[in-house]
């Protein structure tokens, strides 16, 4: 069947394309001996062979690239630096003790870990961004990091609320940091050539992502190499239709107008529930990008993108992750050119220049809004699901939304499909309703 769908046949037609035995499949030792019995010098030497092969991927010796930082300062030293004058100009009147506390708690934690380089990237990406103009905010759980905050990678004011860094960074958890940045979505092509410019095409790399087989695309492609027609085809994926693979049941595809003992169609089926899951290509991520020390080439496996002057790395998050290889997304996002334009009419009409950290915060005709399910073209509550949700906790503080989001519902009917929401534990005075018996 994979091969079918690779060569883009029927099975019908698939000829010579198909291996003529079952023998692709790994044997066991003694199917291997049976089969080499003629030649057992063959077996005894793939041992040899196997013992020569000593590589191991902890090997890699993997090395963040460590920008050069002025008068010969230490890149832990230059970014406290740059915390600390950057507490300075977010707070003109005088940086609050708790975040002079906070600040200097994480820069002990990141000079303990060595992160500092990639703080100092981080900021340097987002500094060249605002140098042309171009919107950007930090998110995740760089948001709780106060010296994010004081770097301008964040908008989120660490003397508004209590800041968890250690969701962030941790020592025990001893994972690399993991630092999302938005970017307006038309123009992050510019903050991707600057990083390609900066580093070198020889030193820097988007990440890959594995694409699966999902219940449509498996249905798809299965019954197309099956032989079924395009009205069979757009049939079978309405039987399966926003269900579960087990609440299909031969009634509903029936009903679509298919016979579910037909062989065909029952073949069919059963095979694409095997292949549900299974990895279909590799593509290129949305804003992945790794940036090494010494050449992409002898750290990671690589090769050109279809776009012009740009490289791959055949790894997914997954993959670096398990290697401690850091990776910088530079993410696009289309609310955040809303956002801009935004902020131009407001200059250009009242006079008055606004930035993501300045705008009024807790403004009670937002909440209001949210309160009515008002959120379309809202990042992160315009789902159907969470706009059945905000007139029920009925937002009233940006915590009262910090729980909203965390609570991320998928449906809107939750009794429907038996999903259950989650209550989450009410903060005296922050409005939030009881989720119990929603």
């Amino acid at each position: 069947m994979l091969t079918c769908i690779r060569e883009h046949c029927t099975i019908h037609d698939a000829g010579f394309r198909l291996h003529a035995n079952a023998e692709r499949h790994l044997k066991p030792a003694a199917e291997m001996a049976r089969l080499f019995r003629d030649r057992p010098d063959a077996i005894s030497r793939t041992v040899e062979i196997a013992d020569v092969c000593r590589f191991s991927l902890d090997e890699l010796r993997y090395e963040y690239p460590v920008d050069p930082v002025p008068d010969g300062r230490t890149p832990q030293e230059e970014l406290a630096r740059l915390a600390w004058a950057g507490a300075a100009e977010r707070y003109p009147d005088g940086v609050p003790e708790k975040v002079r506390d906070q600040v200097a708690h994480e820069l002990e934690l990141i000079g303990e870990l060595g992160f500092a380089p990639y703080f100092l990237t981080v900021h340097d990406i987002v500094g060249f961004a605002r140098g042309r103009d171009i919107l950007c905010q930090g998110r995740g759980s760089a948001a709780n990091s106060a010296v994010c905050y004081c770097l301008g990678i964040t908008a989120v004011d660490p003397a508004r609320i209590d800041l968890l860094f250690e969701r962030f960074v941790s020592a025990e958890r001893n994972e690399p940091p993991d630092i999302d940045v938005d970017f307006e979505h038309e123009r992050r092509e510019e903050v991707i050539q600057y990083v390609y410019a900066k580093y070198g095409r020889e030193h820097a790399g988007m990440t890959a992502t594995v694409i699966r087989y999902r219940t449509k695309s498996a249905l798809r492609e299965v019954s197309k190499a099956m032989g079924l027609s395009e009205d069979s085809i757009v049939a079978l994926q309405s039987a399966f239709w926003r269900r579960s693979w087990s609440e299909v049941t031969d009634a509903d595809i029936r009903a679509a107008g298919l016979d579910p003992g037909e062989r065909t169609v029952r073949m069919a089926i059963d095979l694409a529930r095997e292949l549900r899951g299974f990895p279909r290509h590799l593509s290129q991520h949305t804003g992945g990008m790794v940036i090494t020390k010494s050449p992409l080439s002898q750290v990671v496996p690589i090769e050109n993108a279809a776009m012009e002057d740009r490289t791959v790395i055949e790894w997914d998050k997954d993959d670096l992750d398990a290697l401690g290889i850091l990776k910088i997304d530079l993410l696009g996002l289309g609310m955040l050119t809303c956002v801009r334009r935004a902020f131009e009419l407001i200059e250009r009409h009242h006079g008055r220049a606004l930035t993501l950290a300045t705008v009024p915060a807790e403004d009670p005709a937002v909440y209001d809004m949210l309160c009515e399910a008002d959120s379309v073209g809202v990042f992160q509550v315009e789902s159907r699901a969470q706009m059945s949700m905000l007139p029920r906790l009925r937002p009233r503080s940006f915590y009262d939304l910090v729980i909203e989001v965390a609570i991320r519902p998928t449906r809107s009917h939750p009794g429907r499909h038996g999903a259950s929401l989650p209550a989450p534990p009410p903060r005296p005075g922050s409005g939030v309703v009881s989720l119990q018996g929603t």
